[in-house]
């Protein structure tokens, strides 16, 4: 079979994906465009988790696409919305027929005689194997692993008698109505799934080995629907969004800075919320603000489902499942007819895909990153790395950005090869995300990207940073290595436009 080949290829048709497909559409209409998407429809994270609630955590306008802004008043928008708005935009931008479905691309090999990146994809469904070429490969895969979600042994887990979910494989059929559940786990997914199922179960426990920080936030942005109506809708839009990034990234630099303060603050918040008769303990975490993400629950929803007493919850450690559910070190049994094991993701880089350099593996844990976007020492390749300090979408931005630019200067100059090199020593032995302590990220962080000591192998994730150096910084600086054209094509495959 003969290979596909495309100026630019990108992995992944989620957020990321469509976001970066569109500002390089939109910069380059000459170049050959294509998508490979391992599931079957556009989407990523929010077409895989189906969870009753599932929902952003962040505010919609900052997540939503500079380019195509958020316009609802809701703040934190529920799964399928976010769905449809993805599916909407790669719809309006052209976006669309640009992309293969179900391929999952097992490997990546950069030639170095052809100058051209060579892909291996398997088409699931049919169990072929399919082979593309490209100049340029944007990986928008995320960090987590879709297949599965992780899960730790409990001891005894074989003797429940009841049913067991991860909230990664939510089956649709599951009836939880006048049932007692038990949720493990007190990140977003947990606080998420509290209060949406809260109202049809018999009971529901949230069941924590130590506490998250939860806050409060309005669901609709009232301020803002009141300004639409005193300006044309998109100007009022735009504010929101300035607002919303000045006001969760003073929160973040705020918890950095004053954590002792900050965490009176919402802990103030919290008990306001919760009300006299809740003991705190469950609410008060043992470690300070930011050194995990925060959750944030749509108009304090799981705190009234606590303070209803349709939902309550639990700190304490597992000592074994029983037939009826969870017995804990203390001795306390939580009765159950439903486990959700709301136990967080495995981390995996580049959707699980193999790299390797004329067939010499490449390995992502041992290299830098070249201003969050670059891969060290890999020619021609960018990861899409959004925030997770504020919302993932400003980084997306600013990387596309950036990538617009770094062509446009390649294409001025005749180059086709880029590289960036480190001559400085500037490695060190933390990941890129360092600062934060989340379980997946501790399990598994040395598949991560190493941090570096000083700009631009640095990753700051600070938005104001960033924005000047992907935006307004010199694409060249002496750390990037450029191969001029050559004069004869022959070698590189005719473009192909997606089908």
């Amino acid at each position: 079979m003969s290979n596909l080949h495309f100026d630019t290829l990108i992995i992944g048709a989620g957020l990321s994906g469509i976001g970066t497909a569109c500002h390089l559409a939109e910069e380059f209409p000459g170049r050959s465009l294509a998508i490979l998407e391992r599931r079957n429809c556009i989407g990523g994270t929010w077409d895989l988790f189906r969870y009753p609630g599932i929902r952003s955590d962040s505010d919609m306008l900052s997540y939503g696409y500079k380019f195509r802004l958020w316009d609802s008043p809701k703040v934190l928008a529920d799964g399928a919305s976010i769905r449809r708005y993805i599916q909407d935009t790669a719809q309006q931008y052209g976006i669309t027929d640009k992309i293969q479905y179900g391929l999952k691309v097992t490997g990546a090999n950069w030639s170095s005689q052809l100058r051209l990146w060579q892909l291996s994809a398997l088409h699931e469904e049919s169990g072929t194997i399919q082979r593309f070429t490209c100049k340029y490969l944007l990986c928008c895969t995320g960090y987590y692993n879709h297949d599965d979600g992780f899960l730790p042994h409990f001891p005894n887990q074989e003797n429940f008698k009841g049913i067991r979910v991860h909230p990664q494989h939510w089956p649709e059929d599951l009836d939880y109505k006048g049932k007692k559940v038990v949720v493990i786990g007190s990140g977003a997914t947990a606080a998420t799934l509290i209060p949406a199922m809260a109202d049809k179960t018999a009971h529901i426990t949230m069941l924590q080995r130590s506490p998250s920080y939860i806050y409060s936030l309005p669901s609709v942005d009232k301020l803002t629907a009141v300004l639409s109506h005193l300006m044309p809708r998109r100007w009022a839009n735009n504010l929101a969004r300035r607002r919303n990034i000045m006001l969760y990234r003073a929160v973040y630099l705020a918890c950095r800075q004053w954590p002792k303060l900050m965490r009176r603050v919402i802990l103030s918040h919290v008990r306001r919320q919760v009300g006299p008769d809740t003991d705190m303990r469950h609410f008060t975490p043992s470690y300070m603000p930011w050194d995990e993400r925060l959750c944030a629950v749509p108009d304090g929803d799981l705190f009234k489902a606590v303070r209803s007493g349709k939902a309550s919850v639990e700190t304490g450690q597992i000592e074994r499942f029983t037939e009826n559910g969870i017995l804990l070190k203390s001795g306390q049994e939580l009765p159950a007819d439903i486990i959700v094991t709301a136990t967080g993701l495995k981390l995996q880089t580049l959707g699980g895909m193999s790299l390797s350099i004329d067939g010499s593996p490449y390995l992502l844990g041992e290299q830098m990153t070249y201003k969050g976007v670059l891969l060290e020492n890999l020619p021609n390749l960018a990861w899409i790395f959004g925030y997770t300090n504020i919302s993932w979408t400003l980084k997306l931005h600013l990387t596309a950005q950036y990538l617009c630019r770094l062509f446009r200067y390649m294409e001025k100059n005749d180059f086709d090869v880029v590289t960036p090199y480190d001559n400085s020593n500037n490695a060190l032995g933390d990941s890129i995300m360092s600062s934060l302590k989340s379980g997946y990220l501790t399990r598994d962080e040395h598949f991560l990207p190493r941090q570096g000591k000083s700009y631009p192998w640095y990753v700051f994730m600070h938005y104001g940073r960033d924005k000047k150096m992907l935006l307004n910084d010199s694409v060249e600086d002496g750390r990037l290595e450029f191969l001029r054209a050559r004069q004869s094509t022959s070698s590189a495959p005719p473009s192909r436009k997606a089908s």
